[in-house]
């Protein structure tokens, strides 16, 4: 799948439902439930390396896994790589060096965290014809700075995360992840932006929704309070919860006010 069908979806009202995935054996249970967006994700070092954060994944990590997902998928969902911490924020050059490798592994199209200050960035990857989509909100490579806990709650802070998705979306980007911010900020960012955006613990108002899929089969020791255990519900059938997790999504049925600000 290209970029183009992706957007088709989204303008003819499709909700988008997209999952992590990290190997070619789920890359085919995800196609065939129906998973739109297949993110390969830098959350790889927590549910594949055991780290307690996404800071140690190497951008070689980030091919390897990018290239199981693509041959798992065979072209039949949109694939999105992250760029992982340090590959990407010293400058537009080094961002263009990274993409390339996780583009030519069969990435459709890469990720990666930031506002304003990612806008030449995302301008120079997009000229030279990679595809980006912006993360907004809670920033997991900036744990550190951040915590992982609610963004954007005040009025200003709100302010400045639309008008950084803003920014970001003149400078080219295609899609952006609204991951762990109120509801009703979610909600307003995507009124105002002509790109998708993808909800992560940020309501049901984005055009779509992304979740782990290790939180989606219940693995997560400690899960953020926006997921929700859809293999508990399906009597440990695989399959059968990853085609319910996109029928809720494509239903507007998740998520539900137990798991929004």
């Amino acid at each position: 799948m290209y970029l183009p069908n992706l957007l088709a979806r989204c303008a003819a009202g499709e909700k988008i439902a997209a999952l992590t995935c990290y190997d070619a054996s789920f890359a085919r249970v995800l196609v065939e439930a129906g998973v739109d967006l297949l993110l390969v994700g830098d959350s790889l070092g927590m549910t594949v390396q055991g780290h307690a954060t996404t800071l140690p994944v190497s951008l070689d990590a980030m091919r390897y896994h990018t290239e199981a997902v693509a041959r798992g998928a065979a072209g039949a969902a949109f694939i999105v790589a992250d760029l992982p911490f340090g590959s990407y924020q010293e400058s537009p050059a080094q961002a263009f060096a990274a993409s390339v490798r996780l583009l030519a592994a069969g990435a459709n199209m890469v990720k990666l965290e930031g506002g304003a200050v990612m806008r030449d960035t995302i301008a120079f990857l997009v000229k030279r014809g990679v595809p980006v989509c912006a993360h907004l909100g809670l920033l997991p490579q900036s744990v550190n700075q951040t915590g992982y806990r609610v963004q954007a709650r005040d009025a200003a802070a709100a302010e400045r995360l639309i008008a950084d998705a803003e920014t970001l979306a003149a400078a080219g980007a295609s899609l952006v992840v609204l991951e762990s911010i109120p509801a009703a900020l979610a909600g307003e960012t995507t009124r105002r932006l002509a790109i998708p955006t993808l909800g992560i613990g940020a309501g049901p108002d984005c055009a779509g929704q992304v979740l782990v899929l290790h939180d989606v089969l219940g693995l997560t020791p400690r899960p953020p309070r926006f997921a929700h255990d859809f293999l508990a519900e399906c009597g440990g059938d695989i399959a059968a919860a990853i085609r319910a997790y996109v029928a809720a999504v494509k239903a507007g049925g998740f998520p539900g006010p137990a798991h929004c600000d």
